[in-house]
This record gives C-alpha cells, sequence and structure tokens, in this order.
C-alpha cells in the first residue's frame, strides 16, 4: 500500500477509537473521576509512554527557534484542548459531544486559506457541507440527547475545543515537515502535562482509587493507551502525507463510530436517517480525501 493509503487509514483508526471514547469517557466521569482530574491523569500516563517509546525512536535534536511552536501546539493541542472537551462531555451528551467536534474542518479550512494560504477547492467545499448535512440529521433525528445536565454551556466548551484543535492541526503540521513524529511529541505532551497540572492537581487529588471498580481501570486505561497516546502518534502519521484540512473530515465518522458503539452494546437502535446520514458522512470524507491529479 502507498504510504497516502496507511496516512487515510490511521486517520480512520483515529475516528473508530475516538468514537468509542466518548461513551466510555462518560462512563468514567463524573462519578469516579471529575474532568481535570482526569486529563491530568490522561497526559500524565501518556507523557510516560512518549518518553519511554522515544528511546527506541530516531535520535534528533530540536532547534531552539521551534520550542516556541511546540508549547504552542501543547497549548491547542493537549492543554485548552482537552480540559474543554472532558469538561464539555461532563455537561452534554456524548453523540452531542461527538457531533460538535465535526465544526473543526470548517474551522481548519477557514484557518488554513488565512495562514496557509491553501486554496478551497469546490470538491472539499461540497464534502464538508456534505459531512455536515449527514452529523446534524444524525444528532437531531438518530438520538434524543439525555444526561446531559448542563447541555448549552458543555456544547459551547466543545465547540471552543474544536477551534483549538483546528488551531493544533496547523501549527503542528511544520513540525512534521521538519521532524520525526516521536522527536517532539513527547515535548508536546509534556508541556502541555504542565499547563494542565495546576487545573488537575486537587481533582486528581480527591480520586478515591478504593471505590473504582475493575471495569472502570479498564476503561481508564483504554482512554490513556488508546483514545490519547495511539490516537495522536496515529494523527502525526497521517498528517505527513495529508493537508490538515483531510486530516479534520475525518472528525465527521466519529458520530458514526460512536452510534455503532451504541447500537452493539444494545444502548441505540438502527434507523434509516442513521443509515442515510452515515452515508453522507462517508461520501463527504471521500471527496475531500481526493488528491489532485
Amino acid at each position: 500500500m502507498s504510504k497516502r493509503t496507511w496516512a487515510l487509514l490511521a486517520a480512520t483508526l483515529v475516528s473508530i477509537i475516538y468514537g468509542v471514547t466518548f461513551t466510555i469517557a462518560k462512563d468514567i466521569m463524573p462519578a469516579f473521576i471529575e474532568p481535570f482530574g482526569f486529563i491530568l491523569l490522561r497526559v500524565g500516563g501518556s507523557v510516560g509512554l512518549f518518553w519511554l517509546i522515544s528511546f527506541w525512536g530516531p535520535k534528533e535534536k530540536i532547534a531552539k527557534e521551534d520550542f516556541p511552536r511546540i508549547i504552542a501546539a501543547a497549548f491547542f493541542g493537549v492543554a485548552l484542548n482537552m480540559l474543554l472537551f472532558f469538561k464539555g462531555l461532563s455537561y452534554t451528551s456524548p453523540i452531542m459531544g461527538a457531533v460538535l467536534m465535526v465544526t473543526t474542518p470548517m474551522i481548519v479550512l477557514i484557518l488554513s486559506a488565512f495562514m496557509m494560504k491553501e486554496r478551497m477547492k469546490k470538491l472539499k467545499i461540497l464534502g464538508i457541507i456534505l459531512g455536515l448535512v449527514g452529523t446534524i440529521s444524525l444528532i437531531l433525528y438518530g438520538k434524543s440527547v439525555i444526561n446531559a445536565p448542563n447541555e448549552m454551556l458543555g456544547n459551547l466548551l466543545v465547540f471552543i475545543n474544536a477551534i483549538s484543535y483546528g488551531f493544533y492541526l496547523i501549527i503542528v503540521k511544520k513540525l512534521m515537515d521538519k521532524y520525526n513524529a516521536f522527536t517532539f511529541v513527547k515535548w508536546i505532551y509534556t508541556f502541555g502535562f504542565l499547563m494542565v497540572l495546576p487545573f488537575g492537581w486537587s481533582e486528581f487529588d480527591a480520586i478515591n482509587w478504593a471505590v473504582i471498580p475493575t471495569d472502570i481501570y479498564l476503561k481508564i486505561g483504554f482512554v490513556v493507551v488508546f483514545s490519547t497516546f495511539l490516537t495522536y502518534l496515529l494523527n502525526l502519521i497521517s498528517m505527513r502525507e495529508l493537508k490538515p484540512t483531510t486530516v479534520a473530515v475525518f472528525i465527521y465518522l466519529q458520530p458514526v463510530f460512536a452510534t455503532i458503539f451504541a447500537i452493539s452494546l444494545g444502548k441505540d437502535s438502527l434507523s434509516w436517517i442513521k443509515v442515510g446520514s452515515a452515508v453522507l458522512i462517508f461520501i463527504g470524507v471521500y471527496l475531500v480525501t481526493q488528491k489532485k491529479k
């Protein structure tokens, strides 16, 4: 398979993992761990894993002038992104959270046009619109909003998180062009950990580990290892071959996989609305990922 095909597979796998994560994370917080405490646990565990694998990775030295970009990537891609997302998810429903994240491709497309002088091709715009229509129909008619104590605030926080993630995808692209992913991702997470430490320490310190059941421990492990560590590596791999706008559009797949996961657990049912929405989303992803000949 070509490098581009591997990159598209990596981006798809990220969407599957994130789609599952919406439900899993909601099971953990706030019942057992408060959102900011969970973020500290998530980022701290990932820092250890990234530094551990870096010993087997390529030995590159990062230029001093690139550290401001790494710190900016840590702020938008780890600290602000995760703090807002998990806090927002604790207030709104998993499906609504997944749907709001699909505003990221729109945001990235606009930011790329201004910051990277990337032209908005008609097919990409059509793909993004189709994906957005499919996702909106999925949330409006696919499932009712449940377990959302403060839906409006939660939705606002998740939307701001989507803007933050859009900035991250553009900022990190130049680092990808210059370094191997293993060289700088450990630094992004290290700076990100220092940023979330003041916000998450009190909630982390308040965790009652003795009352947490085994299945919740396994779900915490899934979020740290798969939803954070593995997905960030896969995202960086995909960004080596794909444009930020192309990577961002895969967020459209998350509500689809989130719904499939819910159906497989017997928490949701299939309908023609959901099937039609999924078709629109997949067509949208296909149009945006087409490479110009």
